[in-house]
């Protein structure tokens, strides 16, 4: 958790990610004093992604992976938001690459629509979200962070698509010490309320979403 960073933005869709050739400072608002790191290697080793959502001047506002308050610090009136971010100089950015799609889930129609850049469906899958006691957060904006296997939660065949929004109803709703991050992940039985949060996907899904670049758009709605 990091207090010091930034609720969600409102943005629109980036078609640019970036990555940084070393560990970079991370501010708040004032962009005086830093609140944190933002680390060129993520938990797997590999470049961070970072996706930018604005520019002042010299700053570049980034979305991170990062919690500024926990679920169970926050109340009814100030909710603990699924995304954070936070200012870098723009001199650390590197460009990485361009993202061609977006990916659309909609928690209502238990339903996963990877687009074109321009918001026009292309594929479109049932899913399984979040239960009552556990929702997958709604009116979100974040980004691909991640794609790897991981054998210990049972995922050694479909990769588990890692994303840098986190649960909003519990600290750490699947019993782990993940920082209550929101995967998108493969499961046999991939229909209904059934997660902790999480979106399961069935294998033709999952292999669509990890086709994407990393740092695509991930938007969750009602």
């Amino acid at each position: 958790m990091i207090p010091g960073l930034i609720a969600e933005p409102s943005s629109a869709p980036w078609s640019s990610v970036f990555q940084l050739q070393a560990d970079a400072p991370l501010f708040g608002s004032d962009r005086a004093v830093p609140v944190a790191r933002f680390e060129a290697r993520d938990f797997l080793g590999e470049p961070s992604v970072v996706v930018r959502v604005a520019v002042d001047g010299p700053w570049s506002l980034v979305l991170v992976p990062s919690r500024q308050v926990l679920p169970s610090q926050s109340s009814a009136t100030h909710p603990a938001p699924a995304q954070s971010a936070g200012w870098l100089p723009t001199s650390a950015l590197t460009p990485r690459g361009a993202v061609k799609n977006r990916i659309v889930i909609s928690v209502s129609a238990q339903s996963l629509t990877i687009t074109d850049a321009a918001g026009r469906p292309e594929q479109t899958f049932s899913v399984g979200v979040g239960a009552a006691g556990t929702p997958t957060p709604i009116g979100v904006t974040g980004y691909l962070e991640a794609q790897y296997l991981d054998p210990a939660q049972g995922q050694s065949v479909h990769r588990i698509q890692l994303t840098s929004l986190h649960a909003t109803a519990a600290d750490e709703p699947y019993g782990g010490a993940d920082g209550g991050l929101i995967g998108i992940h493969y499961e046999a039985v991939s229909s209904g309320a059934v997660s902790h949060g999480c979106v399961r996907l069935g294998a033709q899904a999952i292999a669509a979403v990890d086709a994407l670049a990393l740092g695509t758009p991930i938007v969750i709605a009602a």
